[in-house]
């Protein structure tokens, strides 16, 4: 498998995944590199993907050729649920294999690809085949996206207990910074803790920290952080 392909996870559904995924390939694509997001399987739609939209327009690229074609958005259940679920009401298998076909017609086309999950890195693809696995299986590097909400560390320590135990590189953090609060001791001091835990047990991890969004930005999240939270 190329090195060029990452999988974006998270704490929980609504830790903003899709905002941060489509930030960091901002940053890149800003940087000289030619990025592209996939999703991976998208649940609560037809025909499209609405984390892709999001991606695209915090991205700032609008539709790409990939998008029309399939190859971003390879599977897609009408209902907003895990995929296990999502696929058993739909009365269809994950198509793996087409998602393994997809992805890597994106990698060769482009010199990264981010492929956002569904949910954290527990939620089942089928009954005995969690998110996690297929990580692990397909030994993609890994994108964790957490943040400064209460109870983010206990959920951040467990997944990174997870990521060990199952052998998987966890390449980045990134910290949302998203929803702002007024309040930030919890969240200052809690990206104090997630960095010396990391230091300390993850030195070669790269640490981001992800800003509040724009005013034109805005809206869109709040739609992103409606839709995560059906996953």
């Amino acid at each position: 498998m190329k090195p060029n392909i990452y999988f974006v996870s998270g704490i929980d559904t609504d830790a903003g995944k899709s905002y941060c995924t489509a930030w960091y390939a901002k940053q890149l694509s800003q940087n000289g590199k030619r990025v592209i997001t996939q999703k991976f399987i998208q649940t609560g739609n037809t025909g499209h993907s609405e984390d892709i939209d999001l991606h695209r327009r915090i991205m700032g690229t609008g539709y790409l050729p990939e998008d029309k074609e399939g190859l971003t958005m390879p599977e897609i259940f009408s209902y907003p649920c895990s995929p296990h679920l999502a696929a058993r009401i739909d009365h269809r298998p994950i198509d793996f294999d087409k998602i393994e076909r997809a992805t890597r017609e994106l990698a060769r086309r482009y010199d990264t690809v981010f492929v956002e999950g569904a949910g954290g890195l527990m939620v089942p693809l089928t009954e005995n085949y969690l998110t996690i696995d297929y990580i692990a299986e397909k030994r993609y590097p890994l994108i964790f996206v957490t943040s400064g909400k209460l109870g983010s560390i206990n959920h951040t320590l467990l997944s990174f207990e997870a990521i060990r135990h199952r052998g998987i590189v966890l390449h980045t953090v990134l910290y949302n910074l998203y929803p702002t609060v007024e309040d930030k001791t919890i969240q200052n001091d809690t990206m104090q803790y997630i960095r010396n835990y990391l230091s300390k047990h993850f030195p070669g991890t790269g640490f981001e920290v992800v800003p509040e969004l724009t005013t034109d930005c805005a809206e869109s999240a709040q739609t992103d952080y409606h839709l995560q939270s059906k996953q």
